[in-house]
């Protein structure tokens, strides 16, 4: 069984054609004054159906290169958006 790595965050961007940005915020401990720091990436995530939209909380879960940029695929919803 192959342990595959997973990620939590939120669709920043879904205007790419089965692909969408994915926001992934973690905190750490800064190094030198041990302050607790929020630290952001974005990730390109696989989205066959396109079903994934803006502000969607994914599990998103690291597969095989699709393309230059994109190793991730979406495995699930957690939550969907919140319309204001």
């Amino acid at each position: 069984m192959k342990n595959t790595r997973t990620l939590i965050g939120r669709v920043v961007s879904d205007k790419r054609a089965k692909t969408v940005t994915v926001l992934v915020e973690r905190r750490v401990t800064h190094e030198l004054y041990g302050k607790i720091v929020g630290r952001s990436r974005k990730y390109h995530a696989h989205d066959e159906k396109g079903e994934y939209h803006l502000g969607d909380l994914v599990e998103i879960a690291e597969g095989r290169p699709i393309s230059k940029t994109k190793s991730w695929v979406v495995t699930k919803l957690l939550q969907k958006a919140q319309i204001v």
